[in-house]
Formats: structure tokens, sequence, C-alpha cells
């Protein structure tokens, strides 16, 4: 847990389906800070504003611009940037899980899934474990 004084870790959420992106910033929010967009285009304008996030959260079936296309996006705007992501879809085909590693992804976590397992993979990233 973060002390008084710590700036907590910000997480970018992007998912398009209201109730599971409120969910999983319910969750994690009492470890970080998370900001939700939703959908990708509303995801890469916020991933570039400040702060930025540490670590983007992103369904890969989304309107207006679906999470590897965000994802590609971000990584062509600014090529020195590397924020880690993970990709929670219900996207599961394994050349599915090939497009999103060869995104970027650090993790790719079907859905369903369980909030534990989502919790210990951004601790995970978040820490450089």
């Amino acid at each position: 847990m973060t002390g008084v004084d710590e700036i907590k870790k910000r997480i970018l959420v992007v998912e398009d389906e209201q109730d599971v992106a409120f969910m999983i910033a319910r969750f994690l929010g009492t470890e970080y800070d998370v900001a939700v967009a939703m959908n990708g285009q509303q995801g890469l304008e916020m991933a570039f504003d400040e702060p930025r996030p540490e670590l983007i959260i992103t369904d890969v079936m989304m309107p207006k611009l679906d999470g590897i296309s965000m994802v590609k996006r971000i990584r062509e705007r600014d090529p020195n940037r590397k924020t880690p992501v993970i990709f929670l879809t219900a996207k599961s085909a394994p050349m599915d899980i090939v497009a999103g590693i060869q995104a970027g992804a650090k993790h790719y976590i079907t859905k369903p899934f369980q909030f534990d397992e989502l919790r210990k993979k951004v601790r995970k990233v978040l820490t450089g474990r």
C-alpha cells in the first residue's frame, strides 16, 4: 500500500463496457490513480495527458479505435515510449494473442478474468518483477 506522502502510480483503463471499466477502476483504485477511457480514440488521447500513465490496461475490441491499433499509434507518436500494456479481452485465438504481444503487451488476459490475477499482473509490471 502507498503512504500518505507517496504519489500513486497512474493506470489508464481503456474499456468500452462501462460496468467492466468502472469495476476495474474501483478494484485497482485503492492502490493506484486510475483513469478510464471508454474507447480507443479517447484512450489514445488520454495516454498523452499529464500525468502520463505508467501502465495501460486495454480491451482489444472497441469502437472508434481498437486496442492494438491504439497501442501501435502510441508507439508511433513517441517511439521512445515504452508504457507497459496489459490487454484484457475476449479475443483468445492464438493469432489474437500473438498480435497483442507483437503490439507490445506485457500480458494478455482473456475474459472472463479473475480480479486477483489482474492485480498480480499489474503489481508485477509496475514493480518490474
